[in-house]
């Protein structure tokens, strides 16, 4: 299994493209950059009510780069989780995200974190667009093969993904969290676990999101 876990992260890496360490460090595929300007619904505007003040007509966008806030927060997420056995951090900081990755030998398993700015921000809409069928195929377009197995909502926005992947004979099971931290801001969180571990990944799971380690 060493050797096949070795080849799934050799298969994961990507050229960072900005290290916050001055260094390039390892990247998980990323999903498509995010809209410098997603689209949202217009409200209606009363005729009578005159001319539009410019505030009105243009949403007010701040800037795509990260800023020390982001880097921190995508950096301390997941609390102290990945601090016991043998996990390795790395992480990138680049135009619209800061992505954060964990390697476990041990578990042959795969924590990948991204920290996600929509300058304009989002709506509803913007995040179905966003994880949609082109991005997962970004996302796993390394693997053999990997397929939707479900996906469900809560209340207060965050999703879940989940999917079985196949790399070298060797099947995943992989969730998929996003969560709509700010009003521009969005973290997706992935963990990808071997199907013969399934109790190590609620494990892990539960530690992340208890309200929604799996889908219904």
């Amino acid at each position: 299994m060493k050797k096949f876990f070795l080849a799934l992260i050799i298969l994961f890496l990507l050229p960072g493209c900005g290290s916050a360490s001055g260094t390039p460090t390892p990247d998980l595929p990323t999903l498509l950059p995010p809209s410098p300007a997603p689209s949202t619904p217009v409200s209606p505007v009363d005729p009578t009510a005159g001319e539009i003040p410019p505030e009105a007509a243009t949403p007010v966008c701040i800037s795509f780069d990260p800023t020390q806030a982001d880097i921190d927060r995508a950096l301390e997420f997941t609390g102290n989780l990945f601090d016991r056995l043998d996990w390795q951090r790395s992480y990138t900081v680049a135009e619209g995200r800061v992505t954060v990755t964990w390697f476990s030998d041990t578990l042959a398993a795969v924590g990948f974190l991204e920290a996600l700015i929509f300058p304009c921000g989002y709506e509803e809409l913007d995040l179905d667009y966003y994880f949609s069928v082109d991005n997962w195929t970004t996302v796993f377009g390394n693997y053999e093969s990997y397929r939707l197995v479900n996906d469900c909502r809560t209340d207060d926005g965050k999703r879940l993904y989940q999917f079985r992947t196949v790399e070298q004979g060797y099947e995943y099971d992989v969730r998929y969290w996003t969560v709509n931290d700010t009003d521009t801001r969005v973290i997706a969180m992935m963990l990808v676990f071997p199907v013969e571990t399934p109790e190590t990944a609620d494990e892990y799971a539960y530690s992340l999101f208890p309200q929604l380690i799996s889908c219904p």
